[in-house]
């Protein structure tokens, strides 16, 4: 009797650890298998980085902040890069508040509402590019802008389009 009894246990811890080698085994796969697809999508996202980043360094060819020559032209003149960008960019959306027609953009708003300036770019230490609306029609214009010596900005208006109104 005890032969069968120990028998029957020796059985059952052989089902028993059978039973876990299995179970075991199929949550190390499972684990592998989730391993193995957070491998590749991070694979893929570094590819992904890498190619925004690469347009991201295109697109910011033309912009202040990135032009070396330019930055270096304004230090050179004895300016702080760092507070002047923000002093022409609040200089010329000053130039919303004048009375009567814009001062940089050529073209009459309709229906008496008033064009305003929305988005400045500074494309380096003397050109910018500017859109605008008057809440109907929209287009954008080319600017020079001058420092001077008083730490005045001038702007000079060179060329302006206005998109067609479908």
């Amino acid at each position: 009797m005890k032969q069968k009894i120990f028998m029957y246990l020796f059985v059952f811890s052989i089902l028993l650890v059978l039973f876990q080698y299995v179970s075991a085994k199929r949550i190390f796969e499972d684990q592998d298998l989730k391993l193995k697809n957070a491998t590749l999508k991070v694979e893929t996202y570094k590819d992904s980085i890498l190619k925004l980043n690469a347009e991201i360094s295109s697109q910011a060819h033309f912009n202040l902040e990135k032009n070396e020559d330019a930055l270096s032209y304004f230090e050179r003149e004895g300016y702080d890069v760092d507070n002047l960008m923000p002093y022409v960019k609040d200089e010329i959306y000053s130039t919303n508040e004048v009375k009567g027609q814009h001062p940089l953009v050529p073209y009459a708003s309709s229906e008496g509402r008033k064009i305003l300036i929305n988005t400045v770019k500074l494309l380096n230490h003397k050109w910018i590019i500017a859109d605008f609306s008057d809440g109907e029609y929209w287009g954008e214009v080319f600017v020079k802008y001058y420092v001077n010596k008083d730490r005045t900005v001038d702007f000079e208006m060179v060329e302006s389009f206005l998109y067609p109104f479908d």
